[in-house]
């Protein structure tokens, strides 16, 4: 039985970890008490000890936690950003071609970020295929829910007194240096930062990412997109859906609460919408985390997880 420790385990991400692994009976959960979550020893046995150990960190204590193993052999998933492009990490989002062998031989797994999920998931196959080029000049609109903010959003949005200005969508990420930009184009293998525009609005989970192209851009019509797509998702937790809308609208909440993404393409062959909707919580976040455990473990990877095609 594989010994499993949540360093993080009270935020956004750590406790959705803990949610979904609690019931699991093929694992042993490390668990810290209160007095002792941030206590550097106890953080440091509690790595050593375990086979694998999510870090739901910020970036500076994910960097420690690396340094608190020293020489033990224990798997890191990292959520954080701090080694989502950094040299000896793998990138853990197991549906691009030959991602999931790669994680299955790693002791270091980057987990990717929310919004950086839909936009690859959307951009590399079309890069792989050479029906997108790697200097191409790119957009991409992300609506997600407030939960991604973490603790201090959730309460912001969550408050009795709240700002009226919360009551309508908001855009940030304004300087276009959002901190999944690096990961977005490393992994895609682009030459320039797409135009990025991310929105959190007021509902709790999930997340809507869209990727507008040109025909111009593209060496395909919007049939022969799809068709790849169909081709080159078969993963119970990433596949493509021909009609996924709700009377023409997609709703960026429809997978939240689930752990699975939906890849669509809309539009017409002049002007193509490339969508990817998911839960910013879970395929987003903790449950691409738990896919690369299970993935470590070489049990099924789907273990554990919520998802359901339509």
């Amino acid at each position: 039985m594989k010994k499993i420790f949540i360093d993080g385990s009270v935020c956004t991400t750590g406790l959705r970890i803990y949610e979904r692994l609690s019931a699991r009976d093929d694992i042993q959960l490390i668990l810290l008490p209160e007095e002792y979550r941030k206590d550097r020893e106890a953080r440091k046995d509690a790595l050593q000890k375990a086979d694998i150990a999510f870090l739901c960190l910020p970036d500076n204590a994910a960097v420690e936690a690396i340094e608190l193993l020293e020489d033990a052999d224990t798997a890191i998933i990292d959520t954080s950003t701090a080694h989502r492009t950094a040299e000896g990490w793998i990138y853990g989002f197991a549906e691009l071609k030959g991602q999931k062998g790669k994680i299955m031989q790693s002791k270091r797994i980057a987990n990717p970020g929310c919004h950086a999920s839909g936009f690859i998931a959307l951009v590399a196959p079309l890069l792989q295929e050479n029906i997108l080029k790697k200097e191409s000049l790119l957009s991409c609109f992300s609506l997600t829910g407030y939960s991604g903010g973490g603790k201090t959003m959730i309460a912001e949005y969550e408050a009795v007194d709240r700002s009226p200005l919360l009551n309508a969508p908001r855009q940030y990420g304004l300087s276009q240096q959002h901190k999944h930009l690096k990961e977005m184009i490393a992994v895609c293998g682009l030459e320039n930062n797409p135009a990025f525009c991310p929105i959190v609005a007021d509902f709790y989970s999930g997340m809507e990412v869209t990727v507008p192209l040109f025909a111009p851009q593209v060496k395909a019509n919007l049939q022969e997109i799809q068709e790849i797509y169909q081709e080159y998702y078969h993963s119970p937790l990433v596949y493509f859906s021909k009609n996924p809308g709700e009377g023409g609208f997609l709703s960026a909440a429809a997978l939240a609460g689930r752990d699975d993404m939906e890849i669509s393409v809309s539009g017409n062959d002049d002007r193509i919408l490339l969508t990817a909707r998911f839960d910013n919580l879970g395929k987003g976040a903790s449950g691409a985390a738990i896919q690369n455990m299970n993935i470590l473990m070489g049990v099924e990877e789907t273990k554990g997880l919520i998802f359901g095609k339509d």
